[in-house]
């Protein structure tokens, strides 16, 4: 199940995840030596383009030291062919509980998106213990995910939000037990990526990681 999950626990153990979109495969390389040199280590790789899975398969066995997601999985069919290109882990947008139950036969990591109380219960009955928060921000932010979280934090449930958070806000997830792992799609946006901007990509990782390392001081004294 998703608690017991090793993918999910380097997720937690990156504490960011940067989610990108890959149009030209030939920008999945340096891309990944961008990440990794700013000291991101985790990827979600939304299946939003026609070579989405290959850019999985490439980057799973160029850069075995990169934790690979699959993002925006929303068919049993896309979930299946995340598992086959080599995907870790997989989230989605919103909640299917059929694509739940799929990835529950499977054993395979697979966060579906909630964003209300009502989302939250049928995820719970679903046996999910790791969420996608998504949009985030749009919905009142890591306050919001706190309340709507409240009846529930005696389960354990932990969540991964993303949409519209950027570097003024990343350390108000970062501190709160609510989180697993941040989705960081500001870090690498498909123009950054589509220009090849690549040292933009790698300076915004350091950033980043800079504010991760300095929350974890704060929270260690």
């Amino acid at each position: 199940m998703l608690e017991s999950s090793l993918s999910l626990s380097n997720l937690a153990d990156s504490k960011i995840t940067a989610v990108i979109i890959i149009d030209d495969i030939d920008n999945a390389g340096p891309l990944c030596d961008a990440l990794l040199s700013g000291g991101i280590n985790s990827v979600e790789l939304t299946l939003r383009t026609d070579i989405a899975f290959d850019a999985i398969n490439f980057i799973t066995k160029r850069f075995p030291e990169m934790l690979v997601g699959a993002g925006t999985v929303l068919t049993s069919d896309q979930l299946e062919k995340s598992i086959q290109s080599g995907a870790s882990f997989a989230v989605a947008p919103g909640l299917d509980p059929k694509l739940v139950e799929k990835a529950n036969g499977f054993g395979f990591p697979f966060a579906p998106g909630i964003c209300t109380p009502s989302e939250l219960q049928i995820a719970i009955t679903l046996q999910c213990k790791v969420l996608k928060f998504f949009p985030s921000e749009p919905m009142g932010g890591i306050k919001y995910l706190q309340s709507m979280a409240a009846p529930f934090t005696h389960l354990n449930i932990k969540y991964i939000p993303l949409g519209g958070i950027d570097f003024d806000t990343v350390s108000d997830y970062l501190n709160s037990e609510l989180v697993l792992c941040i989705g960081g799609s500001w870090i690498a946006k498909r123009k950054m990526i589509i220009d090849n901007k690549w040292k933009q990509i790698e300076q915004n990782s350091r950033k980043v990681r800079k504010i991760i390392k300095m929350n974890k001081k704060d929270t260690d004294e």
